[in-house]
């Protein structure tokens, strides 16, 4: 059983990736050029970065392009933010400890995001404050020593790959949330999940 919680953001407490996808493709096709949104996804779920820079590559179309859409995404998101993932509050609210937050999206955009949804965290670290992106565990190391934490009550909760990796090199266990269309690997998430409500056996 798990006290702490350590979240990713994006397609983990938010459903953001549908909005990014679409707006991504919508980027590719408005340069005449022909792109299914599951395409965009299986880039996404690497990295928005990443995607932006293979389909920048691909199509011929600047980068800035797709960086400028998806800024006016976020900004839309401030009146209009994506919904909260089945299940958050109900995880969120199970836990004895804390829940905390690993991002690699920028703290303004994280805090509008929590506070759209009227959801606390105990904690909130992202690359702005100087730690290298996930796979590296420096975000996680840094708020177990920060909170005192055992590792061995702490869960990580991702959607990708590198969030199970991150955590699991923290030290800590990790579930990963299944994206069925898209077949990722979970390893080395011990668990998985396809809502997060299928993690409340493991909370306490």
């Amino acid at each position: 059983m798990f006290q702490t919680l350590f979240w990713d953001m994006g397609g983990t407490m938010f459903d953001t990736y549908p909005q990014v996808d679409a707006t991504l493709a919508q980027v590719v096709r408005s340069h005449g050029h022909v792109i299914e949104e599951l395409e965009v996804s299986r880039l996404t779920r690497v990295a928005t970065r990443v995607a932006i820079t293979e389909l920048s590559r691909r199509f011929g179309i600047p980068a800035a392009k797709f960086t400028a859409a998806e800024a006016d995404l976020k900004r839309r998101w401030r009146t209009n933010p994506p919904p909260a993932m089945a299940g958050l509050r109900e995880v969120m609210a199970a836990a004895s400890g804390k829940n905390l937050v690993v991002t690699h999206r920028d703290r303004t955009s994280a805090m509008a995001l929590l506070n759209s949804h009227s959801i606390e965290v105990d904690d909130l670290i992202c690359p702005g404050a100087g730690f290298p992106r996930k796979p590296d565990p420096a975000m996680h190391l840094e708020l177990i020593a920060r909170h005192r934490l055992d590792p061995k009550h702490c869960l990580g909760i991702g959607d990708r790959p590198l969030d199970a990796q991150a955590a699991r090199a923290a030290g800590i266990a990790a579930a990963t949330l299944i994206t069925p269309e898209l077949d990722l690997p979970t390893a080395p998430a011990q668990f998985t999940a396809h809502n997060l409500t299928d993690l409340l056996p493991l909370v306490e």
